[in-house]
């Protein structure tokens, strides 16, 4: 071969041969007409209009998306990397921002102006997740360069386009507050912080706070999301916190001790997020419950592998574990419930030689404004009788076979004791439980007819109002609750619910203390004194107390018993 034609060239890659230099014939050859366009000449301009149409198309994509930017984003003082996208000032209220860096990549934050009163409005917090999901899509959409549908997201889905407050703070974004480093106390009340501690503790890497406020003015769904946030920070590796500045029943240490303090001091409480849940710093309460204890949340934790209840197990571990770490009731109340406890168990003792002591069985009544999920109950409540017959039922399968010859243990059963506790006052004078045992006695919540036959009955004495009794007719009414201690013009009834807002008076906290304390005694009893516990599922005490029972005892072993229909239990209710 020459070296011209080993030689590499490009003439393989020209679409068409040079045109010769001979004259054209008039007339075709062979009678074939001469093509005037080849195949590859029209391949050639379609691929140049597809790449048109694609420039097009991407350049306009661009545009859009640029322009929707000021809608989601604020500016603020310039940065080292990054700028603010938007106006000229960041917003005085909080709300996620958008920012850029100099090469035009886009992330977003969470502006919390560090003047806010904290903890935030509760249906500001819930706002911010709103708003949190929809920018972080928009920026999504702005690195895709095109809009499209979002999947659905696991728990722990980590926004890579996120940046956390702290981070903005350290680019010049957010302000951040003055003096971040000194010990001075903020805003809020986060329980057993020492803010006058001479030894300045470093700020935790990571926490979760669980802020103590509600629209509910009940107990018992609180109690659940507390303890299932616990478990949750122990499992996510966070500090956990609470604050109670702005709780409906006061302070916290005045019904338990202070929870565990971690070796590091809370953050600055505008660095405390409610979601993304990825955050350093993650803010927990009520407002939140959908996105930290929702649809997500349970399909990370339930168990796929099993079946009814015991799917759950995992969740019911988190609780469990924050009942063991906050359950400690003050002082003055733990010592009332551990001579009740040893008093009840005392009482179901037989003399050798005797195989087996009695029972404590413990019935749970709840009514008021919860009613029953099972259907045929649920404007009304699930019949006191059908808590009786658990209780024989459960008796009777307990020591049938166990006594004498293998018969029945007789003694045993006389032995036993029926355990109740009920926000219904009336409940303890039906014919079904005259006989039965209170929970706890040192706080009675008494109805208008008990009130009215404990008042003197000749001259004109004026009774005095005692601390422990408080006028509770039918049970606990969420409208009854919030008019504790207002003024007598305010309804004072269940159907009208007073303003939640108004200024809750020392009185008003004083007697809300007393009906707190009798709820958390009467759980401490029934969940520490008593073998099997009858109760309805709708009820989110019933709930607590398979918790405080274990889950060997409460599941395993089947010594939670819900008479409410074939439902089981199920942990935060979203």
């Amino acid at each position: 071969m020459s070296s011209t034609s080993s030689r590499f060239s490009f003439n393989h890659l020209i679409s068409s041969p040079p045109p010769s230099p001979g004259l054209p014939a008039l007339i075709p050859r062979h009678g074939k007409i001469a093509p005037t366009r080849s195949k590859r000449t029209y391949l050639r301009g379609v691929l140049w209009l597809l790449g048109v149409v694609v420039i097009l198309y991407f350049g306009v994509s661009r545009i859009q998306l640029d322009h929707s930017v000021k809608q989601v984003g604020w500016a603020n003082h310039a940065g080292d990397e990054y700028e603010m996208v938007g106006d000229s000032e960041l917003p005085d209220f909080p709300t996620p921002v958008v920012v850029t860096d100099k090469r035009g990549r886009t992330k977003w934050t969470v502006s919390i102006p560090p003047g806010s009163a904290f903890p935030l409005e509760p249906y500001l917090y819930a706002e911010i997740c709103t708003q949190n999901m929809e920018v972080a899509n928009h920026v999504a959409d702005m690195h895709a360069h095109m809009h499209r549908p979002h999947s659905h997201y696991g728990y722990y889905h980590v926004d890579p386009y996120f940046m956390d407050v702290a981070e903005a703070e350290e680019h010049g974004l957010l302000p951040g507050p003055k003096g971040k480093t000194s010990m001075k106390a903020q805003d809020g009340s986060v329980v057993g912080e020492y803010v006058d501690s001479l030894i300045v503790q470093d700020v935790c890497e990571t926490s979760m706070t669980f802020v103590l406020e509600t629209s509910d003015a009940g107990l018992g769904k609180t109690l659940m999301m507390l303890w299932t946030a616990y478990g949750l920070a122990q499992k996510e590796g966070r500090s956990f916190f609470v604050d109670d500045s702005r709780w409906a029943y006061g302070k916290y240490t005045s019904f338990f001790r202070p929870p565990p303090m971690p070796t590091c001091r809370p953050p600055p409480r505008h660095e405390m997020l409610p979601c993304p849940h990825h955050a350093r710093h993650l803010l927990v309460s009520a407002a939140t419950t959908p996105h930290t204890f929702g649809g997500a949340f349970n399909e990370e934790y339930e168990d796929p592998r099993k079946m009814e209840v015991y799917r759950q197990k995992p969740i019911f571990d988190m609780a469990r574990a924050g009942y063991e770490a906050l359950f400690h009731l003050a002082d003055a109340d733990r010592t009332y419930v551990d001579n009740r406890v040893a008093e009840l168990r005392l009482r179901t003792l037989l003399e050798p030689p005797e195989p087996e002591n009695g029972l404590v069985i413990g019935i749970h009544i709840r009514h008021g404004d919860r009613h029953p999920y099972e259907f045929q109950y649920r404007d009304s409540y699930v019949p006191l009788e059908r808590y009786g017959e658990m209780a024989r039922d459960l008796l009777h399968k307990t020591f049938n076979g166990t006594g004498p010859d293998n018969g029945e243990n007789m003694a045993a059963e006389m032995r036993s004791l029926l355990v109740v506790a009920s926000d219904d006052p009336d409940v303890y004078e039906s014919d079904e439980f005259s006989h039965a045992s209170r929970a706890q006695e040192q706080i009675r919540l008494a109805s208008k007819t008990t009130l009215s036959a404990s008042q003197p009955t000749g001259g004109s004495a004026i009774r005095k109002f005692v601390d422990e009794t408080v006028g509770w007719e039918g049970g606990f009414f969420s409208g009854m609750f919030w008019s504790l201690g207002k003024p007598s013009s305010i309804p004072a009834n269940a159907m009208e619910t007073p303003e939640t807002k108004l200024a809750a008076t020392e009185e008003a906290f004083r007697l809300r203390e007393l009906v707190g304390r009798a709820y958390m005694m009467d759980l401490a009893v029934l969940g520490e004194a008593t073998d099997r516990i009858v109760c309805t599922v709708s009820s989110m005490g019933c709930k607590l107390l398979a918790v405080m029972m274990g889950w060997e005892n409460a599941v395993v072993k089947e010594g939670w018993v819900n008479v409410d229909g074939d439902f089981e239990w199920r942990g935060v209710s979203w």
